[in-house]
């Protein structure tokens, strides 16, 4: 039998799964993974996702976590991600999914490139595409891919498995085999390779991820989690078991499903209210139109489009308070100042002094965030947000 949550029950569920305040591992241990994009305006997309929940966290804090601790590390989930190094013996058919190779086309002009990069690596340690001679730039290639063949074949490799991000320099991954990356005790596991199994693992992890999660969300949210009969299947699999928990929200009843460990957060006390800056591609965000039927918030990541055709801006972040979202920003950081070049408030946001108060410590943690020493203020700031954002610091 279904839960039933009404809208307001199903938003304030949603803030105390995702912004009770945590530590790096334990926003991990909560949501499985969090997505990876290299732009850098106000930090990378992880960079926001942890600011968004671990208190005093700064810009590329989590890299100590993935490439010294070695408590998570880079793979392909949904799109690129970082993931507990736990779940290297569960991904496996996934890894097999993109063999021989993620991108096959730029193999067939030189299979022989993996073995040399592999041996090359063997004998020097972890290299990045710079490390090797061949520099010649592909034409009209996907950028994700790589400029260059090298970079190409390298990403392709990474992809699949072959090789893993032993760390990154700049943004850039110096890449090394996965018994280099992988701590022992998970890389010597046996491997997930019943595909049922798989599944029913995966699709839990993309509830975790989310929280609560619609079956028809956005193809991009089920990336290696089978065609919508194989993901109907596990998901009966899993209610059945009791590990998933139908949920119909509001009254049209739109079917969810949640994680039933959550289920106790029903009942908890909401955390305590604070201003929150969220990055375009942070889980809370993932099912788009979700967001748009339990919060009346319509949000589009408008960066990859031409100037010309965007509403708000380059790298807008959505604005969230108590259990709503109260505006966007466009934003970037310059030579250590944070520059804020466009704010709006949601239409029937009516700011108030306790808002007003919310948004001015919230703009000091991001400038802390930021390791910024000052704010800057550009023409298209009201001057209600104006108040709180320039005396953030």
């Amino acid at each position: 039998m279904a839960l039933q949550l009404s809208y307001e029950e199903a938003r304030d569920f949603l803030v105390k799964y995702h912004f009770a305040q945590s530590d790096l591992p334990g926003v991990f241990t909560q949501l499985g993974t969090v997505q990876y994009d290299p732009l850098n305006p106000v930090g990378r997309n992880p960079d926001l996702v942890f600011q968004a929940r671990v208190p005093g966290y700064r810009v590329d804090d989590w890299q100590a976590t993935a490439y010294t601790d070695r408590v998570v590390y880079d793979a392909w989930d949904k799109q690129a991600c970082l993931v507990p190094v736990s779940d290297w013996p569960l991904r496996e058919t996934i890894r097999q999914m993109y063999r021989p190779y993620h991108d096959r086309e730029i193999l067939q002009a030189d299979p022989g490139l993996p073995e040399q990069i592999l041996a090359a690596i063997d004998a020097q340690g972890p290299l990045s595409s710079q490390e090797f001679e061949d520099r010649s730039r592909l034409p009209d290639n996907n950028s994700w891919y790589g400029l260059t063949r090298t970079k190409r074949v390298l990403r392709a490799m990474w992809a699949c498995g072959m090789l893993l991000t032993h760390h990154r320099k700049s943004g850039r991954h110096y890449y090394a085999r996965p018994a280099q990356v992988i701590p022992a005790q998970y890389y010597n596991q046996p491997l997930l390779t019943d595909e049922e199994a798989f599944h029913r693992w995966i699709i839990l992890r993309r509830h975790q991820a989310s929280g609560l999660l619609r079956p028809t969300a956005e193809a991009c949210i089920w990336s290696a989690c089978g065609d919508s009969t194989t993901r109907k299947k596990a998901i009966a699999q899993l209610v059945e078991e009791g590990t998933l928990l139908p949920v119909q929200v509001g009254q049209k009843a739109a079917l969810y499903h949640m994680p039933s460990s959550a289920l106790p957060l029903l009942n908890a006390a909401p955390p305590p209210p604070r201003v929150i800056f969220l990055g375009p591609l942070d889980n809370f965000l993932w099912d788009r139109k979700a967001v748009l039927q339990l919060f009346n918030f319509d949000y589009t990541w408008e960066v990859y489009k031409p100037a010309q055709q965007r509403r708000w801006g380059y790298y807008v972040l959505p604005v969230f308070y108590k259990n709503r979202f109260i505006g966007r920003l466009d934003s970037r950081l310059e030579q250590g100042t944070w520059t804020i070049s466009r704010w709006w408030w949601e239409p029937t946001i009516r700011p108030d002094a306790e808002l007003v108060e919310a948004l001015r410590q919230a703009t000091g943690n991001f400038l802390n965030y930021l390791r910024a020493c000052a704010v800057r203020l550009e023409e298209g700031v009201d001057a209600t947000a104006r108040e709180a954002l320039s005396t953030g610091k």
